[in-house]
């Protein structure tokens, strides 16, 4: 589904010579969980099939991006991290410094990157002038040189309506998207959540916003560590299993405490991966729970377990975009628990699907070990696999649209040339 769909005026030249790859960055800001790197890498194997096999650079706001395995032509620069509490409020995650000083650390590197890379596309995750407005000087410096277009990419939902319209004035996200972005690309389906009216996007004068459909996430399966990580924990029993996984694991403590004292179906256990941000206390503390079980196997950190999520007997996660996808995209019984905040998304978007009976939810204030077990016993016991009727071509959606953008490419190249 396409909206304001029109040709737009801002890319006037191509950098580079006529005989070198198309070049795209993909930007994301990574302040909580693994979500925005995921559909990051997700998107830059996608990409990497179009015209010309670009090379592709991803740039990544935590650290973690380099225990990651990426796609052949991809490379990284990882960003010294941001962390944010449960009332949104910014710090340094590592470092002692302040946060002005590690906005201004970031902002030089991310320029400096995309300065040096000349991309012909660029693709900004989630947040039109970057985390802390770190985006601000190499927008600028992309309008100046009028040589790569930018294009914001949006999950299906972002924060209740009217809190993102407040944020969004005030960050001043709309002027952004009319000044520097040619489009807008939403990761979802409207018939499920209207992101481009929910939030006003339309107002903002962009040249085109297009929905994508939901990014298909079983074309992870095949990463050598899926793989890897599969072999390496069904080898010596056989037991079928359910998967509880948090993400980064900082706002996954209640759901992984649950998980750990809910009872197996009979014949099963469970894998818990608790996530690497997870404070080392809580980890600490859920292991020793795990150690008195013999049907519980807990993993501090693991870089690609969809393979884990493709054969398990239920799944159990929170409501983040990438979470939800991968259950939408795997048809394995799944169960989400959301967050309440800092944002409504999870909430939102969980209510929305299990609405429409895509999975099951529990609200977190419901969240207890015991109605953890209960719905995994009911769901072990489901024999056909969960289908929907929900538009899952977004990765196809986002190769087509870069097309057209590296085509124009090369149609400037003979006419600069």
């Amino acid at each position: 589904m396409n909206k304001n769909k029109v040709e737009t005026p801002r890319f006037q030249s191509i950098p580079g010579s006529p005989g070198r790859k198309p070049r795209i960055v993909l930007y994301s800001h990574d302040t909580l969980g693994y979500g925005h790197l995921r559909r990051n890498m997700l998107l830059a194997g996608a990409l990497k099939k179009c015209g010309g096999a670009p090379d592709i650079l991803l740039i990544a706001g935590m650290r973690e991006a380099g225990a990651f395995e990426m796609p052949p032509g991809v490379d990284c620069v990882s960003l010294p991290a941001y962390s944010k509490d449960n009332k949104g409020e910014y710090a340094a995650r590592d470092l002692s410094t302040g946060l002005d000083d590690l906005r201004k650390i970031r902002a030089a590197t991310i320029r400096a990157a995309v300065q040096s890379f000349a991309p012909d596309l660029m693709i900004v995750d989630n947040v039109p002038r970057g985390a802390q407005y770190e985006l601000d000087p190499t927008l600028k410096s992309l309008r100046k040189k009028r040589q790569t277009r930018i294009i914001l990419g949006l999950r299906d939902v972002i924060d209740d309506p009217a809190a993102t319209r407040r944020e969004w004035l005030r960050q001043r996200n709309f002027e952004a998207l009319k000044d520097f972005y040619s489009g807008v690309w939403i990761y979802g389906d409207p018939d499920i959540y209207d992101a481009a009216r929910e939030y006003g996007i339309e107002t903002a004068l962009v040249p085109s916003i297009v929905y994508t459909g939901y990014l298909d996430q079983r074309e992870r399966l095949g990463a050598e560590a899926a793989q890897e990580a599969y072999t390496g924990l069904v080898r010596g029993d056989p037991r079928p299993y359910v998967l509880c996984s948090v993400g980064g694991g900082r706002d996954g403590v209640a759901l992984c405490n649950a998980f750990a004292r809910a009872p197996m179906p009979s014949g099963h256990r469970g894998i818990l991966i608790t996530g690497s941000q997870m404070s080392v206390a809580h980890r600490r503390q859920i292991k020793v729970i795990a150690a008195a079980r013999d049907d519980l196997k807990v993993i501090e950190f693991m870089r690609e377990p969809i393979v884990l999520a493709a054969r398990a007997a239920a799944i159990v996660g929170m409501g983040g975009y990438n979470t939800t996808s991968e259950m939408l995209s795997l048809g394995r019984p799944a169960l989400i628990v959301p967050r309440k905040g800092p944002r409504q998304e999870q909430l939102l978007r969980a209510e929305r699907m299990a609405g429409r009976g895509f999975l099951d939810m529990m609200h977190p204030d419901m969240l207890t070990p015991s109605g953890l077990g209960a719905w995994i016993s009911d769901a072990v016991a489901q024999r056909a696999p969960r289908r929907n009727a929900l538009d899952m071509t977004g990765l196809d959606r986002v190769r087509a649209l870069a097309d057209e953008m590296l085509d124009d490419r090369g149609a400037a190249i003979r006419k600069f040339a």
